[in-house]
């Protein structure tokens, strides 16, 4: 198969990989490329993703990642490789720890935490409930389906349309197009998103839980734009993760459908704070996410 043949889905499968991995002392390194993003810079998502894939390299394959905490250091550049040096931090009856360095020439751009847990352990169990009376994800339009007529003239729009590898469907009026101000006069960032991988892909479960820290960064600074009046067409605005962390609950089929239900508390100081609760199909809480972001625009567009 040729490389334009890959589908964007694809694509991220091979990306994940990562390279051959190679041994000093109680480090473990390993390269890896990056996705295309129109920004030019590094994807969050990305990188956070293959942080917890080199990580789980040094792992039992009976631990799978409950929890990754991320701090993105600075923008890495996405024509060049990043290098991912994992060190062993402790290995226990239950849980194994990994710290992720990421770098690329400049230096470093992000540090991470990494937590992996014995499969198979019992314990006390309950969830928060999916709310009721949602859409079906098949009755509502896709962000590709959003997005395509504006592909000619936006490198965002384009990349929605075309190089994402989730389908992605709002529940609440989408603010990719535009600000909501109606939530933004309740003060409300609250927010609904299906979503799923764009195809089929045959990968283990630590892949699917890594293609799941890829996909919600595609929507976690949504609430925090949502609630401000904002949105990604804003002239001028510029935002970046600051943050990213990761709670796995029970396992993730990411090419199924997952409700992101998401909100965001508080923004202060050129920051915001989102949310998520992601649950299948079914109802079933999987996975729970926090993400700081710094978010900047002209002062003028704060005023209105």
């Amino acid at each position: 198969m040729t490389e334009t043949a890959i589908t964007p889905l694809q694509r991220l499968a091979k990306v994940l990989q990562l390279g051959t991995p190679s041994m000093y002392r109680n480090h473990m390194y390993v390269n890896g490329e990056s996705l295309y993003f129109p920004t030019g810079r590094v994807y969050g998502g990305q990188v956070i993703a293959q942080a917890m894939m080199a990580a789980s390299k040094t792992v039992s394959p009976s631990r799978l990642p409950n929890s990754i905490h991320g701090y993105f250091i600075s923008a890495g550049d996405i024509r060049q490789d990043l290098l991912f040096d994992v060190e062993n931090l402790r290995d226990g009856r239950s849980f194994s720890a990994r710290r992720v360095n990421v770098t690329q020439a400049q230096g470093s751009i992000l540090t991470a935490i990494a937590s992996f847990q014995e499969q198979g352990q019992e314990g006390v169990e309950f969830a928060d409930p999916m709310p009721e009376g949602v859409p079906e994800p098949e009755a509502l339009t896709s962000a590709k389906q959003l997005m395509e007529p504006f592909a000619e003239k936006s490198s965002f729009a384009k990349y929605y349309a075309e190089k994402s590898p989730f389908d992605i469907r709002h529940v609440t009026r989408t603010i990719m197009l535009g600000a909501d101000k109606k939530s933004a006069s309740n003060d409300s960032g609250k927010q609904m998103v299906w979503m799923k991988a764009d195809g089929t892909v045959d990968v283990p479960q630590v892949m699917h839980r890594a293609m799941l820290a890829m996909g919600c960064d595609q929507v976690m600074l949504e609430p925090v734009l949502r609630r401000a009046g904002l949105s990604i067409a804003t002239p001028g605005i510029s935002f970046a993760s600051i943050d990213h962390s990761m709670w796995w609950y029970r396992d993730i089929d990411i090419t199924q459908w997952h409700l992101y239900v998401q909100d965001t508390p508080t923004a202060a100081h050129g920051r915001g704070l989102g949310q998520a609760k992601v649950y299948t199909q079914d109802g079933e809480l999987v996975a729970c996410m926090t993400q700081e972001v710094m978010l900047r625009v002209p002062e003028e567009d704060l005023k209105k």
